[in-house]
């Protein structure tokens, strides 16, 4: 590697949203994040799923089908 080209790699904190913080190796002073690996809804299991069962019901009735529920 050239000398007095590459910028100086710091060990730095990176601060959530959430109040959660962690060590890593940026170019940069300090980073800032919104979501981290402790409040994101895929990591933690919290995680909405969406309810298609109105839908469902409007396609069955705007065609005269009737529901497959047994």
């Amino acid at each position: 590697m050239k000398a007095g080209i590459h910028p100086k790699y710091n060990k730095v904190m990176v601060t959530c949203a959430c109040g959660n913080t962690f060590e890593t190796g940026s170019v940069k002073n300090e980073i800032r994040i919104e979501t981290c690996s402790e409040c994101h809804p895929f990591y933690t299991g919290r995680q909405k799923f969406a309810e298609a069962g109105g839908r469902v019901d409007r396609f069955n009735k705007k065609y005269g089908l009737k529901s497959q529920q047994q």
